[in-house]
């Protein structure tokens, strides 16, 4: 690989680990559209890539978040258990579906998580030491005051989660941009904590999608060794970034960018691109 290019991935590596780790999502929402439409790899290539790059921005992440004590971790385990599930089915299906059928899903997963960030508002229910036992508190807001939260509906969170693994291992979003808006809308989770324990969980999602894929021989070591340093040094930017941010704004935000690059995911799936 000449260096040009090396350079180009490493560059988009660090713009969609910064993005990813302010909002959760890994930086997959990048790394296909860029790998499929300006490098010209097959969907299932970039796919493989991109969890590498997921893999590398949620280590990158992860450690920030946790060690500050904002990633639920107790919760990001629990519904990790049926990610990981829902990956490694993903990753065996999608290795018989068509390029554009997987640019497709990828494009309306986009969609549905944006329309949810924008048209539910966020709903935090503050416990009082009872209820469901799944009680915590986080350091939050621009002082750093302790709010707490209750999650809600957790049977339900673990069977949309299948569905989240799902879509990571067949798109290679890592499934952030599933479970984001899942844990904020329907589990009531404050969506600065949705987004860290999201960055926590897309790590080993991602892992188990990419094990296989490297499995049937889709995983460009090159690119994907590029893409993963620049997302790593891109998730360290974007943990200091999240700090400074309003968490309000974020919905707004998030969904932007998730219909921005739908729109390029959907001509790519035309043939437009």
């Amino acid at each position: 690989m000449d260096p040009v290019t090396v350079f180009a991935l490493i560059s988009v590596g660090i713009c969609a680990g910064t993005l990813g780790a302010i909002f959760g999502v890994g930086g997959g929402i990048i790394f296909i559209p860029v790998l499929t439409v300006l490098f010209g790899l097959p969907a299932n290539e970039a796919v493989a890539v991109s969890l590498v790059g997921i893999i590398a921005a949620s280590a990158g992440a992860a450690s920030h978040y946790v060690r500050d004590g904002l990633s639920n971790v107790r919760l990001g385990l629990l519904l990790e258990i049926t990610t990981s599930v829902g990956a490694m089915m993903g990753a065996v299906l999608a290795t018989y579906i068509e390029n554009w059928i997987l640019l497709l899903i990828f494009g309306l997963v986009l969609v549905h998580s944006a329309v949810s960030m924008i048209t539910k508002k966020e709903k935090i229910i503050d416990h009082s030491g009872g209820g469901s036992g799944m009680n915590f508190s986080y350091a939050g807001g621009k002082d750093l005051k302790t709010e707490r939260y209750e999650v809600k509906n957790v049977k339900g969170g673990l069977l949309a989660c299948t569905a989240a693994g799902l879509m990571s291992s067949m798109t290679g979003v890592g499934g952030g941009t599933v479970k984001v808006p899942l844990m904020n809308v329907y589990m009531h989770v404050p969506i600065k904590v949705a987004s860290a324990t999201s960055s926590y969980m897309i790590g080993i999602t991602a892992f188990s999608g990419a094990a296989i894929y490297f499995v049937h021989g889709d995983m460009l070591l090159d690119y994907a060794s590029a893409i993963a340093i620049g997302a790593f040094l891109g998730s360290v930017i974007g943990t200091r970034v999240s700090k400074i941010l309003n968490s309000k704004p974020m919905r707004k935000y998030f969904s932007i960018l998730l219909l921005g690059i739908s729109v390029v995911t959907f001509l790519k799936a035309g043939g437009v691109l």
